[in-house]
């Protein structure tokens, strides 16, 4: 049994992604969920931090496209391929969810000159150290020194990619793109036919790099289904 808590949809807000749209969250609270009931979340849109879950409910908008890759048929790109050669010497660890102060120390880093933002420990463990669902981490390692680290929810049919923090001095091994196409692969080890990478807006420079893993599926709100997407 799904255990749901104040299901709502908050109050009109500045969207993050398009400077000149308002935006708002349909939002609920839930713990102990299995992986068929992450599954249907996933399924329809929802995303989550900690015990958050939400997805958009805009008045007249639906630019935030939920976009899965196929794990079973993914082939990398010509230009993904020189990623992982330039990572040869990257290694990648699956971890139990730990939080330590070096992992804490990485994200404020990589928060502060990337983002320009301050942030707070307690928020950090509250968001990403407050499991509702089956959920781990992955660890990036240049000469054993930790340069990078994955947040990840498993579902019964794939794996959702919540957050990834690098080391900015590391920002030329493109680590982004190298833990995608290393949690695309665990998937597919794993036997799951889905590797979500969230919402892809193509309105959003930033958020350019989620269309670039093939084939991979986009969720259309009106009709509530998804639809493969080949490279052109």
């Amino acid at each position: 049994m799904i255990q749901m808590q104040g299901r709502e949809i908050s109050q009109e807000f500045d969207c993050p992604y398009i400077a000149t749209n308002k935006s708002r969250n349909e939002h609920f609270f839930a713990m102990d969920l299995k992986p068929e009931e992450l599954s249907i979340f996933l399924q329809t849109g929802w995303r989550k931090f900690g015990w958050y879950y939400f997805r958009p409910n805009c008045n007249g908008c639906k630019a935030c496209v939920p976009l899965r890759v196929l794990t079973q048929e993914f082939q990398p790109s010509r230009s993904q391929r020189k990623v992982l050669s330039k990572n040869e010497k990257t290694e990648m660890r699956v971890c139990e969810l730990e939080f330590r102060d070096e992992i804490f120390d990485l994200y404020k880093k990589h928060s502060e000159v990337r983002f320009e933002q301050p942030v707070e420990k307690k928020e950090f463990i509250e968001t990403h150290y407050f499991p509702s669902c089956p959920t781990f981490q992955t660890e990036y390692y240049v000469d054993k020194k930790l340069v990078g680290v994955g947040f990840l929810d498993q579902s019964s049919e794939g794996l959702s990619s919540v957050y990834f923090i690098y080391d900015t001095d590391y920002r030329f091994l493109s680590l982004g793109v190298f833990s995608i196409l290393k949690e695309i692969e665990l998937a597919k080890e794993m036997d799951l036919p889905y590797y979500y990478l969230g919402y892809w807006i193509k309105e959003n420079k930033s958020m350019e790099y989620k269309n670039r893993y093939y084939p991979h599926e986009t969720y259309d709100w009106y009709s509530e289904d998804w639809f493969r997407q080949e490279k052109n």
